[in-house]
């Protein structure tokens, strides 16, 4: 008795340009409701009474979520079907968001944007259904639309976030993009057809990994979080990074032991990957401080040293480097295909550390803030792009996936870690009965970024060239 063929190897039902056009639309909404917290943070900060460190923790919340449902909705996506887990997965962005715009504090503002996180798994659900539905030529032109229609609502939503946060209020700012969401989602669930279910057995979910790594990356946050209140809360402080250590332990032994493991951390002892997540790590953290610190920056008053911007011109102010970062990637691959990866990482992050270090001296004018933001942002894609790539071709093509999630996984930390530093530092730099941090924090903290990513380069002059795409 012969089997059926798997149904998810071809193409079931084909599409037309509408269902491709409810997706665009889709990535459009989600993009823009992404972007809307980094030129609103300060008015987030003084409108909630958030610390700097509490508003680095709202500005990563939402990462961290992507991170962890992101290895895992492919394989929902094998399991149930594409279409179907891309609809659950944005009712809970949609219910994030509505909880973001209703929030009256903190905490349930950081709920919604947890929830919100879990749009970053949409994006590559998108990719799937195209490719089953399309052939090979159509499904690139359409992959490559839904893609730069995502980077175009994350700019829209820059520039239009503190225009609607100013006017209207900041609850508008998350309520119009999600009603976006929301109706770009029933135009989904009308116009995509049904793709049939893959293999289950190719679809295993670490579970208790997955657990354990959220208890690890959540507590490592609060521990950052926590850190300038350690003369006040030392017991509090000495506790959690007891649980944090109880959860890497748990977590490393836990992914030694899983069959299919969403990130296996004996990965780490080949030189490439080992040396890959140290350097993503370090330029991440260097990053991550920048794109905290220049906005706030933008905000402080003109009466002290800063520019007195408001959440409208900080959109505006950003904007370049989003474009920046926008065109990183294409430049990334074709810079890596032509001199290899290490060079393409290489150049990166000499430019990187140079804007660092150049903000340390020169921040008086805006466009010194512009211009650095915009080199970090290009600088920074060109190396993630880089390191994307030189990882993927190391390892074996079984490993890929492991291999990836990896490196997405220290992309994570080293995002994290960079901006709950340098919170840490303008809570720490703030003096008693003050909301102006001293300049001298933003100062160090532009130090402690360029110092960092210059100290990548000793790993990525080692990195093998075998390594390059």
């Amino acid at each position: 008795m012969t089997s059926a063929p798997a149904p998810a190897t071809a193409p079931s039902i084909p599409i037309g340009k509408g269902a491709v056009a409810a997706l665009g639309t889709l990535a459009v909404a989600t993009g823009a409701l992404e972007s809307v917290v980094t030129p609103t943070l300060p008015l987030l900060q003084r409108e909630l009474g958030m610390s700097p460190a509490e508003g680095a923790l709202l500005s990563i919340v939402l990462l961290i979520t992507g991170a962890l449902v992101t290895p895992i909705a492919g394989k929902l996506g094998d399991r149930y079907g594409g279409r179907r887990v891309l609809i659950r997965l944005m009712a809970v962005v949609s219910a994030g968001g509505l909880v973001s715009a209703l929030a009256p504090n903190l905490p349930v503002l950081l709920l919604g944007q947890i929830l919100q996180g879990a749009m970053v798994g949409a994006l590559p659900l998108s990719f799937i259904l195209v490719r089953r539905h399309l052939p090979a030529g159509e499904s690139k032109v359409a992959i490559g639309t839904v893609s730069g229609l995502f980077v175009g609502g994350g700019m829209a939503g820059t520039l239009s976030a503190g225009p609607v946060a100013e006017g209207l209020s900041r609850h508008w700012m998350f309520a119009l993009p999600t009603f976006a969401v929301i109706g770009s989602t029933v135009l989904v669930n009308r116009l995509m057809p049904h793709d049939p279910p893959g293999r289950s057995d190719d679809a295993r979910i670490d579970w208790p990994g997955l657990a354990l790594l959220s208890g690890m990356l959540v507590t490592l946050m609060l521990v950052l979080a926590k850190a300038p209140d350690i003369g006040s809360q030392p017991l509090v402080l000495g506790a959690l990074v007891v649980l944090l250590v109880a959860f890497v332990t748990g977590w490393t032994a836990v992914e030694r032991r899983a069959e299919s493991p969403m990130v296996d951390p004996r990965m780490l002892a080949r030189p490439a990957m080992w040396k890959s997540c140290v350097l993503t790590f370090m330029l991440c953290v260097g990053t991550s401080v920048a794109v905290y610190l220049v906005p706030q920056l933008f905000a402080v008053s003109a009466d002290a040293y800063g520019f007195g911007a408001g959440a409208t011109e900080i959109g505006f102010f950003l904007l370049p480097g989003a474009v920046a970062a926008s065109l990183a990637g294409p430049i990334g691959g074709l810079g890596a295909r032509r001199f290899g990866s290490r060079a393409v990482v290489v150049a990166g992050t000499v430019v990187m550390a140079s804007a660092l270090v150049a903000l340390v001296a020169v921040h008086t004018q805006v466009w010194h803030l512009v211009i650095g933001k915009a080199l970090i942002a290009l600088a920074s894609g060109l190396c993630v792009t880089a390191m994307v790539t030189g990882t993927a071709t190391s390892v074996d093509r079984g490993d890929t996936g492991i291999a990836t999630g990896l490196v997405l996984v220290t992309r994570v930390l080293g995002y994290a870690v960079g901006a709950q530093v340098a919170g840490a530092l303008l809570t720490a730099g703030t003096p008693s009965g003050s909301d102006v941090p001293a300049e001298s924090a933003f100062a160090t903290g532009f130090v402690i970024a360029g110092a960092v990513t210059a100290l990548s380069l000793i790993v990525a002059r080692t990195m093998d060239k075998g390594v390059n795409a």
